[in-house]
């Protein structure tokens, strides 16, 4: 499980390194073997342990590849994929293609999602979590899905 959100810094070569309270339980999952592609709904990346990643392939392939919606839900997730692997110092390279469709520039935000990752540019995270917080406030109320929810 991935929880917790991690400002880091991306070098000019689109790396970053992986925060140390991960990399043990990443080398143990997946041998430190990554896939990345962009998020159906914000813009940002996901990042998932190799495993984890196979299984949302399995889901995929499973789907009726001749629904418009799956087809293009593969041309998106599928489509954009990045294998990518954490180096001996716990880095890894993000593509550029998958920067440039997040705006991920030098300063990054790594958001633990139970079983993946989101990488955010900063800007964006402060932004999407400011709007979230103003609907939380609006709607003051929990969906009825989480209302058994301890908080």
């Amino acid at each position: 499980m991935f929880r917790g959100a991690n400002a880091i810094n991306l070098d000019a070569k689109g790396r970053l390194a992986m925060p140390a309270r991960y990399r043990d339980r990443l080398v143990e999952l997946c041998a430190g073997q990554l896939v990345a592609t962009i998020a159906l709904e914000e813009r940002c990346l996901w990042i998932y342990p190799l495993p984890e990643w196979e299984a949302v392939e399995m889901q995929l392939k499973k789907a009726p590849n001749l629904n418009p919606a799956v087809k293009r839900l593969n041309r998106l997730l599928i489509g954009n994929a990045n294998e990518i692997e954490l180096d001996s110092n716990g880095r890894f390279v993000v593509p550029p293609l998958l920067r440039d469709h997040a705006g991920l520039d030098k300063k990054v935000m790594l958001v633990g999602q139970l079983n993946k990752f989101e990488l955010w540019s900063e800007e964006a995270w402060e932004a999407t979590t400011s709007a979230y917080l103003e609907e939380v406030q609006e709607v003051g109320e929990l969906p009825a899905e989480l209302h058994s929810l301890s908080l």
